[in-house]
């Protein structure tokens, strides 16, 4: 990396600022996909700030018991580095996480890394058009152009439940897991029951005493289509790349047809709730539990999870499961709205993240030292999930509205990766300093992605979901619609979308654009219909 230290370096000492020309915060598959890619398009003059110790992101933090991935292996891997080792057909996360250090290794992203390197602060220099980065760690960085791609789940969700700081137990989060704590013979207690709960409470149930599974409400779940990659089809992938690419593609048409039960006409998802209902009939046979596991939501508005084993482990007798909504949590016991006291030694929280706030207070400053907590009052928004009015040279990975919940967020992230390098490759041949997606084009495709999103399931499905915001109850989090559909919306980068300024301070550049051109550009970015 060809980092720079300001002429006056010396009189800072140890944390003196260093520059370089792109800061990319995290090191998941966001991450390292901008990173390869800079190096593929000759662009080398950039940093990775990592707070960990490896790479990983997600598939680093998240190693509990029967962490696993729900999208197929094939897909949920990069385009450029196709794996023909998967061992499974939905990889387990050491096996994630293991790929990940390969292709870091693989496309020489190690030099770029800065481990330890925890973003305290990031403010906007609108003299100097650069962002000066502060760490943990207390280095300093500069970067004319600043990349986030901590993805969405990266912070974990602690519910704020009375008596909590007064339990004397072992307690932590899924994401979190202490491996070193034995649980056998143990009362434990899970709170929630989204996507990681379903993974590891198989793995501990016949493991403890006694597990109380606290649930407010029940997911759908349908069967889960895993099973061993055949050594022959391993011997295909390697010698004959192209029956890998056929799988890929397969697997991605397959997945991207769900899109029109999600988004398009949420009627279809009635077909597929049967499948889950019968589902859950064959594998759980005490009516009264069953009746407590079936949901009173359409399928879909709420993530759909897939599992063979979760049904069979809440069927166990040293299992309870407690729709009881929790009152408190004394020292040694749950205290649930109906009385009841629930002795536990401990606490696990499966309870999810924090991503309607990606950025917690203090940590990200546009323009004119504004917060971006501030920016995002009501509710996270930006220009293909991508640029932010405010915040020149700051392009998101995994922002607002870029989740799926029928594809691979693998494909999304790759989206957005080759937009930005349009970009950045678009400032170089024109000699821009710094851009800024301009208000207008960012109001009219968020008001359009809006509309779209209040039609789709999560909306009309009759359920409150971790996809809306808890302020507003906007959906701040999907892509509403074909995943081809933003692949298409970011397939080309327009200048006029964006104010633009050259290298002398606040000098703004030549590129303007009608009011015409700049709604039909948005409303072109925003179209997520099938025709």
């Amino acid at each position: 990396m060809n980092a720079r230290m300001p002429h006056d370096a010396a009189d800072h000492g140890a944390f003196a600022r260093v520059e370089t020309d792109i800061a990319i915060i995290g090191s998941g598959f966001a991450g390292l996909g901008i990173a390869i890619r800079l190096r593929q398009f000759g662009l080398t003059d950039f940093m990775v700030a990592e707070k960990a110790d490896s790479v990983g992101g997600t598939w680093r933090d998240n190693h509990y018991p029967g962490c696993a991935c729900d999208v197929q292996s094939h897909v949920y891997s990069f385009s450029f580095a196709p794996n023909p080792r998967w061992s499974r057909m939905f990889a387990r996360q050491p096996e994630i996480r293991a790929y990940l250090e390969e292709c870091t290794r693989r496309f020489g992203v190690a030099r770029h890394l800065r481990f330890g390197h925890e973003l305290a602060s990031a403010v906007y220099d609108d003299t100097r058009h650069r962002w000066h980065l502060r760490f943990a760690n207390g280095q300093q960085w500069s970067a004319r152009v600043l990349i986030p791609a901590m993805g969405g789940l990266s912070r974990a969700a602690i519910p704020d439940i009375p008596g909590i700081e007064r339990f004397k137990g072992n307690s932590f989060h899924s994401q979190h897991w202490d491996h070193a704590y034995p649980l056998e013979g143990k009362r434990v207690a899970v709170i929630g029951t989204g996507a990681s709960a379903i993974q590891f409470v198989p793995q501990i149930a016949s493991r403890v005493a006694h597990l109380d599974v606290f649930q407010r409400t029940p997911p759908w779940i349908m069967p889960k289509a895993d099973r061993p990659v055949r050594p022959f089809e391993q011997w295909l992938f390697r010698h004959v790349p192209v029956t890998q690419k056929i799988m890929r593609s397969a697997l991605y048409c397959m997945l991207e047809s769900r899109a029109l039960g999600f988004a398009i006409h949420p009627s279809l998802m009635k077909t597929a709730q049967k499948v889950a209902e019968r589902h859950l009939h064959r594998q759980v046979r005490d009516p009264q539990l069953r009746a407590t596991l079936t949901p009173n939501y359409t399928m879909g508005c709420k993530r759909i999870l897939i599992s063979n084993d979760y049904f069979p482990a809440l069927s166990r007798a040293n299992v309870t499961v407690t729709a009881s909504a929790i009152e408190r949590i004394d020292e040694d016991a749950v205290i649930t709205s109906d009385g009841a006291r629930h002795p536990v030694d401990c606490l696990i929280f499966g309870t999810g993240f924090q991503v309607a706030d990606p950025f917690p207070r203090g940590v990200a400053r546009g323009r004119g030292g504004v917060d971006i907590v501030d920016t995002w009052r009501d509710g996270a928004h930006a220009y293909l999930g991508t640029a932010l009015p405010g915040y020149p040279n700051f392009f998101m990975i995994v922002g607002p509205n870029t989740g799926l919940g029928h594809n691979s967020m693998v494909f999304m992230i790759e989206s957005q990766v080759e937009y930005i390098l349009r970009a950045l490759k678009t400032m170089r041949s024109e000699r821009v300093e710094a851009i800024e997606v301009r208000p207008q084009v960012e109001r009219a495709y968020n008001e359009k992605i809006q509309h779209k999103l209040g039609r789709a399931i999560w909306s009309t499905g009759g359920c409150k979901s971790w996809y809306l915001d808890p302020r507003t109850g906007t959906n701040t989090t999907l892509w509403p619609g074909f995943a081809y559909k933003f692949r298409q919306a970011t397939s080309t980068f327009s200048m006029d979308d964006y104010f633009a300024f050259t290298s002398a301070p606040e000098t703004p550049a030549t590129h303007t654009a009608s009011p015409h051109s700049v709604h039909a550009s948005a409303e072109a970015a925003a179209s997520a219909e099938a025709t």
